[in-house]
């Protein structure tokens, strides 16, 4: 089990968010935003040997932020190369260009669930691209019902694929890792969602979960459900975000 640091870049600034409230229309809630640019918190893994977090834009491509946040995350990548991973508006026109950038792999999405269902097509066009042993596919889910289900657009839509082992073996063919938030989770400290966490234990590759983590004693029970498989990422109870979990006792979990 492994810590997995994050940067997460929305309206040009480094920021921890309630991943529930984030939407094209009305932006986001804001639990913390930083002073500090995003360089600086790839230049704090990097000297803690933090492989393998991730970095993630969350304003649309396209829209009047986008470009800050490239920016930044191109600082960020700058300082920590070819160990952080990058996601937000990937396709297969612009991967190569963030593992030109610096990233290690590409995290991605909406480009993969289109129209609700998997695009095998929009699959295979990346693996092409960009080579399977460079992509993350993020299985972001929500619940409905008594299923989660996998979301896209920042978390916004619903797609018709059920988040379970059959789902994380098909694509466990077509990608190097999952990246798994449980959205309605992220960013409320109220601790982890564990059925989902559940199922991210059933993957048959390296998985990450994230979202809701208020202790370390939800890292240990992330760790009972999955035999110490799942790796796991803190954002806003970490105390490097505004929190009172210490950074470096996060940072010390490595194995």
């Amino acid at each position: 089990m492994r810590f997995r640091p994050c940067i997460d870049i929305h309206n040009g600034k480094v920021k921890q968010i309630v991943g529930s409230t984030l939407s094209d229309a009305h932006g986001a809630q804001d639990n913390f935003v930083s002073t500090l640019d995003a360089a600086h918190y790839a230049r704090l893994y990097k000297s803690r040997e933090l492989y393998g977090g991730h970095i993630i834009l969350l304003d649309p491509a396209g829209s009047e932020f986008y470009k800050a946040d490239i920016e930044q995350a191109r600082g960020a990548l700058k300082a920590f190369e070819n160990a952080m991973q990058i996601g937000g508006g990937v396709n297969k026109d612009n991967a190569g260009e963030f593992i030109s950038m610096g990233a290690s792999h590409v995290i991605v999405t909406s480009y993969v669930f289109s129209n609700g269902d998997i695009n095998f097509e929009h699959l295979g066009a990346l693996e092409k691209s960009i080579g399977k042993e460079r992509l993350v596919l993020d299985l972001s889910c929500k619940r409905r019902g008594e299923d989660y289900y996998i979301v896209t657009d920042r978390w916004q839509k619903f797609t018709d694929v059920k988040l379970n082992e059959k789902t994380l073996e098909t694509l466990s063919k077509h990608c190097d890792e999952f990246l798994i938030h449980a959205a309605d989770a992220e960013g409320r400290q109220r601790g982890i969602e564990r059925k989902a966490a559940e199922i991210c234990a059933a993957s048959p590759i390296k998985c990450t979960y994230a979202g809701g983590i208020a202790s370390f004693d939800d890292v240990e029970e992330l760790s009972r459900l999955s035999g110490g498989r799942l790796d796991f990422t803190i954002g806003s109870a970490l105390d490097i975000f505004g929190g009172r979990l210490p950074f470096e006792k996060a940072a010390a979990y490595t194995n």
